[in-house]
């Protein structure tokens, strides 16, 4: 059975152009959604995972209306792979369902897989360049190392709270005690 996706990514576009180009491609059933890619989860599509059986293929108009990312796209396919459901894309002529559209799909997942590897070694990379400047990642520190001595040993005195002594240092009582336990 060919199962068709579309989507659109805001309320006021048209599902029109991919409903009537996965027609013609002789999709039986189509699923249809209007919510934006970035979306945390895309309900319809979802669906129509769930619905495809082995032997199905799902035809959608282009690749980026099924998927949020290459790397989503190849997770996608891989699972729909294993149960046995292709994917044709339209505008890409992608289809899993022969040698040559799996060959292009292992591309895809290689240039993922590639791409991925970049992120993760350039952002070790970034790490350990600004360790070697003396910057830390993330967020400042809210108590300079002057401001935590000086809190130890206000601490000390049994007349000040913990409580307003962290007012006066602008910071949360449990900021204040972390920053003391810690030495920071």
């Amino acid at each position: 059975m060919l199962i068709g996706y579309a989507r659109v990514s805001t309320e006021d576009q048209k599902l029109d152009l991919q409903r009537d180009a996965l027609l013609a491609a002789g999709c039986e059933r189509i699923f249809a959604e209007k919510i934006a890619g970035a979306a945390a989860r895309l309900p319809v599509r979802d669906e129509m995972l769930d619905f495809a059986r082995d032997g199905d293929v799902i035809v959608v108009w282009r690749l980026d209306r099924f998927s949020r990312s290459l790397r989503d796209l190849v997770v996608i396919v891989t699972a729909l792979d294993d149960r046995g459901v292709g994917l044709r894309s339209l505008r890409e002529s992608l289809d899993t369902t022969t040698p040559a559209g799996t060959l292009v799909f292992h591309v895809f997942s290689a240039l993922a897989e590639f791409e991925s590897a970049l992120l993760r070694e350039h952002t070790r990379a970034g790490l350990a360049a600004a360790a070697k400047r003396g910057s830390r990642p993330g967020r400042p520190r809210s108590l300079s190392s002057v401001q935590v001595e000086m809190a130890r040993s206000m601490m000390a005195n049994p007349e000040l709270s913990a409580q307003q002594l962290a007012d006066e240092l602008g910071v949360h009582r449990s900021t204040l005690y972390r920053a003391v336990r810690s030495g920071e």
